[in-house]
């Protein structure tokens, strides 16, 4: 058997298609063995792989495109979400919520674990005509510790994971009012990426993963959500089970999960956005950025974007 070690930036239902692969036994199917370790704080990701003990990354693609044209040399060759699996929790349920709806607002956005879920948002704010600095953000903190004080009266708004979203709306303290999946389009939200020098070294293993994982994204669109509940319960066992469910659901009927295969015109978009935010210095080319010869060697019609 290969081995294939991953450290990744979190443990996180959006990486379902990898979990699921692990417990049908595809990557074992094609003679793999897989390790994942969940990092915490997530920028140990670089450190495991500068030490070799990690082959590979995951995590989002904002930390390649900010190291582009650097000494540390990443090479991005799949994806596990094909959009950004989050969501805009307020208090009241608005009628119809719109992105103006927030100027003078004082909006939550959890940054210990990455700046994406701020970038991302300020990014379709923008596309909706509105000015972002019309809106205080309060950024930096981890999402525990937002809702906890957005559950106690701070902000008027929160952006978070759909499992958080889902677990305040069965409290209570909130109400989902704009679904990134439904409203945000596409993007390569979570990536997979290697140190470049390793890149030809870890090719054959890389393939035999990927294909694993486009396999598990497929056999997920059929599969049924009370089949899927001992895999959500043994990773999250102290969530609620209607919660895991509810966020599982979402995901599904989304595009989240449709394909390794990184989409460039997505990806020319959310990195224009992060040029916006000043987080690149300059916009990195796609096929400097990315790598497609992994996803290419799998069977085209299984690594095609399916359409609904």
């Amino acid at each position: 058997m290969l081995q294939l070690n991953i450290s990744a930036t979190a443990h996180a239902l959006n990486y379902l298609p990898q979990y699921y692969a692990d417990q049908l036994g595809l990557f074992a199917d094609r003679g793999l063995t897989v390790n994942a370790e969940a990092k915490d704080p997530w920028t140990g990701v670089l450190d495991d792989l500068d030490t070799g003990a990690a082959d590979i990354a995951l995590g989002g693609l904002w930390v390649p495109a900010m190291y582009w044209d650097t000494p540390r040399e990443l090479t991005v060759f799949a994806q596990v979400n094909h959009q950004f699996p989050k969501a805009l929790v307020t208090r009241p349920a608005a009628p119809q919520f719109e992105w103006a709806d927030l100027i003078g607002r004082t909006v939550l956005a959890p940054g210990i674990g990455g700046s994406a879920p701020y970038a991302f948002t300020a990014g379709l704010i923008r596309e909706a005509d509105v000015d972002p600095a019309s809106i205080t953000f309060l950024r930096d903190l981890s999402t525990p510790m937002f809702v906890e004080l957005f559950e106690a009266g701070l902000g008027d708004a929160i952006v978070t994971d759909l499992v958080t979203a889902e677990a305040m709306q069965a409290r209570r303290t909130g109400v989902i009012v704009n679904e990134y999946t439904q409203t945000g389009g596409l993007g390569p939200n979570s990536v997979y990426y290697c140190r470049t020098d390793r890149f030809d070294e870890l090719a054959d293993r890389l393939v035999r993963f990927t294909s694993a994982l486009q396999e598990s994204m497929q056999l997920l669109k059929s599969v049924a959500l009370t089949d899927l509940q001992p895999l959500l319960t043994a990773h999250w066992p102290a969530v609620a089970a209607p919660v895991l469910s509810a966020a599982c659901m979402r995901m599904l009927r989304s595009h989240t999960w449709d394909t390794v295969r990184i989409d460039s015109a997505a990806t020319r978009r959310w990195m224009r956005i992060l040029h916006q935010e000043r987080m690149i210095r300059a916009v990195p080319p796609v096929d400097e950025l990315i790598d497609t010869t992994v996803v290419d060697q799998i069977d085209p019609a299984a690594a095609a974007v399916p359409h609904r």
